[in-house]
């Protein structure tokens, strides 16, 4: 399974906040933004930090996606 993080992507747009300003807003780091932008896993804490920002729920900024390569 791989992580995607296209519905955080995609509220952030909805709510006009950039990368740097949902930095600011949850105190994560610019590495952390940038493991975000590149499908790594991060810290669970992470991500309560940005829902509780966004008031959003885990479920819209994260999802596992399976592996395309894999034929199961």
């Amino acid at each position: 399974m791989k992580i995607s993080y296209k519905g955080l992507w995609k509220l952030l747009i909805d709510k006009e906040i950039n990368k740097r300003d949902i930095g600011k807003i949850a105190n994560i780091s610019s590495s952390t933004i940038t493991k975000l932008a590149k499908g790594e896993s991060v810290n669970l804490d992470i991500l309560v930090r940005i829902c509780t920002a966004l008031k959003c729920p885990l479920h819209e900024i994260v999802e596992l996606v399976p592996d395309k390569d894999k034929n199961e």
